[in-house]
This record gives structure tokens, sequence and C-alpha cells, in this order.
């Protein structure tokens, strides 16, 4: 197996105190890493590298790891441009906007759905993401969920069922009938393509009674709860995500002292994944990251890539609005793109740059991750490997 090493590396971001500097980022200068396969063999000074087949020379660059987007929505048709036009004019987003979505995804081929994934992936990639997690819930029938989820799965491991969108519009005069169709018929068709289930616990959406029987029977079939919570007005989803030990709560925009301090006690199990793009894009009140990591909660920085409250796949721009926006550092901010991500996802394999780890990494056009932050808007990430393999 031909071995790779990445030389002449500036700044490294490794995310292994133990491995560089001992802050969190573990930041090794002059460094160097040597790739086997599809996986990290070692890291550490450039002037011990071991020798390698073959070299890449960084020159002098910032290698940070490759950043892991634990929440999109990628799986839909369609455009919402004049939403977005309209909100951006003054009229605030809510969660009806998901049903233009459903009509345009339902009415689109397999093939039309599978291309526009692949489109927005190769986008993401570009920008560094390595790892992504995804979900349906465009569809909202037992047939649209369940393509949706086996498109998604053959792209990532990392797939969610998301029935519980929003009320399904051919329901709206019977919400407990779709909530029986989502943790019954729909759920059994969707299980076997997903790893994760989730629910958008909100007014508008699924009150928490709904959401906790819903999560329940997910998790009853074998997936993993997530939480898409309080993100549009204060609520129970938090709580509930903490309460029935779920990967992640997913927004936490609108957070009580008791949310707060439910999301410290339960950082070893519940992340606060925080949406930035989503704020920025319905002008909302942007989250505050500072509150929660200062309690001791685990945060993640995610896009929520969708065509309605989120259209953008870059993480470089979620790490500049947290640190604009949120009150986080840029140290935090990457930190939270990457290893963060990779808590929410329940993942130890992805987020860091340690040896065993997977070969998952962004060469950055600049000396140091801070750039992500004080530069934004600009392209600076200039190579990118996904298991090993140069991918962009």
């Amino acid at each position: 197996m031909t071995t790779t090493a990445i030389t002449n590396i500036g700044s490294l971001v490794t995310n292994d105190p133990a491995l560089g500097d001992g802050s969190p980022l573990g930041l090794i200068e002059n460094a160097a890493v040597v790739i086997d396969g599809g996986e990290i063999a070692w890291v550490g000074p450039a002037d011990k590298a071991p020798a390698a087949d073959e070299s890449f020379d960084a020159q002098g660059r910032a290698l940070i790891p490759g950043f892991v987007d634990s929440h999109s929505h990628l799986v839909f048709a369609g455009d919402r441009t004049q939403e977005f036009n309209a909100r951006m004019s003054g009229r605030a987003y809510s969660a009806g906007g998901i049903r233009t979505t459903v009509a345009a995804t339902r009415a689109a081929s397999d093939a039309q759905l599978e291309a526009n994934l692949v489109r927005h992936l190769d986008e993401a990639r570009r920008q560094g993401t390595t790892t992504f997690e995804t979900k349906s819930g465009y569809g909202l029938t037992v047939a649209d969920e369940a393509r949706a989820l086996r498109i998604a799965a053959a792209h990532t491991d990392e797939v969610t069922y998301l029935g519980a969108h929003i009320v399904s519009p051919d329901y709206a005069e019977d919400p407990a009938g779709y909530v029986a169709l989502v943790t019954g018929e729909m759920l059994s068709a969707c299980a076997p393509y997903a790893r994760w289930v989730d629910v958008f616990c909100e007014k508008g959406a699924f009150d928490g009674d709904q959401a906790r029987a819903i999560l329940t029977a997910g998790a009853a079939a074998g997936l993993i709860p997530r939480v898409h919570a309080n993100q549009l007005s204060y609520g129970p989803g938090v709580q509930l995500a903490v309460e029935l030990e779920a990967a992640s709560a997913d927004h936490c925009t609108h957070l009580t002292d008791a949310d707060v301090d439910a999301l410290a006690q339960a950082a070893d199990t519940t992340v606060a994944t925080l949406l930035p793009g989503a704020e920025f894009s319905t002008r909302a009140q942007w989250p505050d990251a500072r509150r929660l990591i200062d309690a001791g909660a685990t945060v993640a920085l995610s896009t929520d890539c969708n065509p309605g409250s989120s259209y953008t796949s870059s993480m470089p721009f979620c790490i500049a609005l947290a640190v604009r926006d949120m009150r986080m550092t840029p140290d935090e901010a990457l930190w939270s793109a990457t290893a963060g991500g990779a808590r929410a996802l329940r993942r130890t394999d992805i987020g860091t740059v340690t040896p065993g780890a997977r070969a998952d990494l962004a060469l950055l056009d600049a000396p140091s991750h801070v750039h992500l932050a004080y530069r934004p808007g600009v392209p600076l990430v200039s190579a990118v490997w996904s298991k090993g393999v140069r991918a962009y």
C-alpha cells in the first residue's frame, strides 16, 4: 500500500492536545503527516517524519481536519428564491415554507434528486467538508421518504430519517394520523436506510408529546435520536433531547437557564449543534455559543444546508459567522466544525488528525486556521484528502 507524506506544514491542527501544544486544537508548527491507505499513520514535527513512498509539499500552509457537517437537508428539489427575497424584504420565516419544497421533491425523479445531492456534495467538498450527515423530510409519504434515504445512503453512512419534519399536507386535518404513519409504516420502510431519527420539535411542527412518541419509536427500531430543538421559540426540544440521550440538540437558539444547564450536564452525551447559516438567512436571533461553552456544553457547528432557511454548504462561512456573531473564538469555531461535528455523530475516527484516524484533511491557502474567520468569503481550501485520497 502506498504511503504519502504531507510535509512542510506551517501549522497543523490535530484536535489532540497530547500531540501538539496542549491546547484543544493540538497545534504543531512545522509539521508533517503520513498517510497510509485511508488512515493517518504518523503525525509530528517535519524533521522527524518517517520515509514515505510519495510526498506532497504544503509550502508552509495550514492543514486542518476535514470539516464534519453533522446537519444538512440535501435530498430535495426546487428553489425557494422568492421566499428568501420576500423574507429579506421583511416577511419572517415560518415552518410552513417547507411545504413548497415538499411539492417539488415529490415531483422530481430519483435521478434528479441524486444529481442535486451530488452537486451539493461536490460543492461542500471543494470547501473542505469530508463527512456529512443528511436527512429526509421533503417527501412526507412512505415512498418519498424511503427513496430519499435510499438515495442519501448511497453517498454517506450518516443518514437521518426525518419523516417528522412537518405534518404532511395530506394530513393537515389529522396530525395524530400522521404521527401514527411516521411511527408505523413509514418508519418500517425508512429504518433500513438510516442510522438516525430526527423530529422538528417546534410550534407549527410537532409538540413535545408527539416528538417523544416519534423518537422513542425510532429508537425501538434501532435508530439513534437527534432533535431539531428550540429554533424558533422556547420549547421542550432540548430537555427532550437530553432525557432521551439524543446525540444532538440542533439549533438551540432559544434556551432557558435550565436548558443550558441540561446540555452542560449532558456534555458527554448530547451535543448542542449550532447552525448560524439559518440565523443569517432568516435574520433571526443568533444562538449564544459563548453561554453554552462557558457552561460546559459540547458545541458543534454545521451548515443546515437546505433550500429554505440556510442555503449554504460552506463550513468556512459558518465558522466566520460563529466568530463574528455567536461570540466564539476562531479556535473554538474550528474545533466545533471538526471534532464537535464528529462528537455529534458519535464518531471517533473523524474530526482529528491522529494516528489511526481516517485521513480526511483540508489544506488552507493560508498560514493559520484563523484565516477562516479572518478572511470570510475567500475560497481558502486549496486541497482536500478524503479517506487518504486527493478529492480536490
